[in-house]
């Protein structure tokens, strides 16, 4: 994975707290966006962690031209504000996770665990505002139904609800990887959501996850 922030101090803790998991890997740090972009160019991470506020080229704007150019990266936003406009638009801007500095270092191995199996995360701290957005924005919404799904991808969007991966998905499924992808892609589609975060929350919201898994 890559770090981006541009305190060495706060990409020194963080290496120090993915160094506990044996399978992250940090592959490189950049201080800046520009610098984020052109090193995970070069080494491709599975997930790159990204500070909001950065001096040149924003963490948000940095992490909107990574998702374009290749949607299979993991961006987890990092910061130390937790406004709801910085967490709407880290969304928005195709970030597959958001995580305060002051979180338990927990939640950052959680995180990047979740993000890099294909999966999304949200800081506690702020995953209940996410919510109480969604279901305003639903509210205006209505024509996001899941009437429109299928059986199947009604059970895969119960997989997203509960934080499963692709993967883990197919594997509860008994379906191939390939296959679960594109019904995922359907999912977002007919629900007019934008991530995996908004799926996970429409599946909150309909009852799918069972309360052991939310």
């Amino acid at each position: 994975m890559l770090i981006a922030d541009d305190e060495a101090m706060v990409r020194a803790g963080v290496r120090a707290i993915l160094a506990r998991d044996p399978h992250v890997e940090v592959v490189a740090e950049a201080g800046d966006g520009h610098e984020a972009i052109a090193l995970t160019r070069a080494h491709r991470p599975d997930v790159v962690l990204m500070d909001i506020r950065m001096p040149g080229l924003d963490g948000l704007t940095a992490a909107a031209r990574l998702h374009r150019e290749s949607a299979t990266v993991g961006l987890i936003m990092l910061t130390t504000f937790g406004q709801d406009e910085y967490v709407t638009r880290a969304l928005e801007e195709g970030a597959d996770g958001f995580l305060l500095k002051a979180d338990d270092p927990r939640e950052l191995l959680n995180g990047v665990r979740a993000v890099g199996a294909g999966g999304a995360y949200l800081s506690p701290r702020v995953a209940g505002r996410v919510i109480a957005g969604m279901r305003a924005h639903r509210a205006a919404h209505p024509h996001r139904s899941l009437a429109r799904l299928t059986e199947r991808e009604r059970e895969v969007l119960a997989g997203l609800g509960a934080g499963l991966s692709n993967a883990e998905i197919a594997s509860r499924l008994h379906l191939v990887e390939g296959t679960v992808k594109a019904h995922v892609s359907a999912v977002l589609a007919k629900l007019g959501a934008r991530n995996r975060v908004e799926a996970a929350i429409a599946a909150y919201e309909a009852d799918l996850v069972p309360p052991g898994r939310r």
